[in-house]
């Protein structure tokens, strides 16, 4: 395979980006055309992210998003309009099949990074799979997620990896990223690292009525300095106007101010490469 057909490559920066959760035709696809545009730019592409489900929201009357049919066939609908790869979450066993029928990347939510069967079907599909680390697990205890995806794709090609740098609980309300755990990860895993600059400037609990508050001002510091720590891409959740998005808005960095930030990563990606 060459670089450009992998969905994770190790020698050439990309981005995972998009709503956290899919909403209606008119922001999905006007957030996919942003990124196809700046696709352009980045060497080793994008990947639009989008959830057909937040099955772990803070209260049980929060907004969770259109479900699987729906949700994976709005999916659809941004890949025919601008091209993109797209990915989304699952959270059981019994979606990945059918997920993998209708997108191109499966990731696995931090808090799932453990669950036996649900990593081995992930990579049972033979798609790419991006496994987040779980908010309570040190960088080497994610080489057992490793291996559970590759015991799945044994047999169904090789599915590409990727693991999820996405921030520690540090007390109870607030997250902290360790810049050494993109060395360990990758040398756990043995696969790109990623680093999810948005889902790391949560607070847990601390919004309003207990959902999850965010910083989102701290995203910039934290991507830049992920890349120069050795990030190969980033993960970032953007929206049109976070603060009416029904899903983790107070995390979320603004659409635009997307581009800049990229422009500013690549600068230290090359640096740092040179």
């Amino acid at each position: 395979m060459t670089p450009a057909s992998l969905a994770f490559p190790s020698d050439a920066f990309f981005l995972i980006a998009g709503p956290c959760v899919a909403e209606d035709d008119a922001i999905n696809i006007r957030v996919g055309e942003h990124l196809a545009r700046l696709a352009e730019r980045l060497p080793g592409g994008v990947i639009y992210k989008a959830s057909f489900d937040k099955a772990n929201r803070s209260n049980p009357g929060a907004e969770r998003g259109p479900g699987l049919d729906a949700g994976l066939a709005a999916l659809r609908r941004v890949h025919e309009a601008t091209g993109l790869r797209t990915l989304t979450d699952v959270h059981h066993p019994s979606q990945c099949a059918v997920a993998a029928a209708a997108v191109d990347v499966l990731q696995i939510p931090a808090f799932l990074c453990r669950q036996t069967d649900l990593l081995v079907a992930a990579g049972a599909t033979g798609k790419p799979v991006n496994v987040k680390k779980g908010q309570w697990m040190q960088p080497d205890g994610m080489r057992g997620a490793a291996g559970k995806v590759r015991t799945g794709a044994r047999g169904h090609g090789t599915a590409e990896l990727a693991v999820t740098e996405r921030g520690t609980f540090f007390g109870y309300g607030d997250l902290v990223v360790d810049m050494r755990s993109f060395q360990r990860l990758r040398e756990a895993c043995e696969a790109p690292v990623i680093f999810d600059a948005t889902h790391s400037v949560q607070r847990p609990g601390q919004g309003v009525g207990g959902s999850s508050g965010g910083a989102r001002e701290y995203i910039p510091a934290l991507a830049l300095a992920a890349t120069a720590a050795g990030a190969q891409g980033l993960f970032i959740e953007t929206h049109p106007n976070p603060d009416v998005a029904p899903s983790d808005g107070p995390n979320m960095l603004p659409l635009a101010d997307l581009d800049q930030l990229v422009d500013r990563v690549l600068e230290v990606w090359s640096a740092c490469r040179r």
